[in-house]
């Protein structure tokens, strides 16, 4: 599972993915309408993959983000220094008691794009109220989108 957050002066926004074995993505994303810093936004979009993968009776977890922070909260690493941290360690540490295995595993953000993208999405996103949007579905093209109309032209010309 890849998260991320995004404070910025649209917004703030928050996106997991929850990737199986057989590489089938569930992503989600939230636009956060409370104040939040950086590291609780980072922290909103952990504890939002995580509870994906609860409800999907996930048993074995990778957590990865790109949040240094929160990571080395996770593995126990570092102290908690900020108060408002707190109730967020407490409640990725329940979370993490409803799986049989949780590792948690920093990356840098180049390897974080698709979390990044969704968290940023849901910050600038005029919404005002819960929205769906179809699955989103990533194409790959290699040629421009005029060459299959250029092409069908020519072939029904003599």
């Amino acid at each position: 599972m890849f998260f991320d957050g995004t404070v910025n002066v649209k917004g703030v926004g928050i996106g997991a993915i929850l990737i199986s074995p057989t590489d089938q993505h569930y992503p989600a994303t939230a636009m956060l309408r409370f104040f939040c810093t950086n590291n609780t936004a980072e922290y909103e979009a952990c504890t939002m993959g995580m509870n994906m993968a609860i409800n999907q009776d996930v048993k074995e977890l990778l957590i990865m983000g790109d949040s240094n922070l929160i990571i080395r909260h996770a593995q126990g690493e570092w102290e908690t220094r900020d108060i408002k941290l707190l109730p967020y360690r407490k409640h990725v540490e329940d979370l993490s008691r409803r799986f049989r295995l949780v590792q948690f595993r920093y990356i840098p953000r180049c390897h974080n794009e698709l979390a990044d993208a969704l968290a940023t999405l849901a910050s600038v996103l005029p919404c005002p109220g819960n929205a769906y949007f179809d699955p989103l579905q990533i194409q790959v093209k290699e040629r421009h989108g005029y060459w299959n109309a250029t092409e069908a032209e020519s072939s029904t010309q003599p």
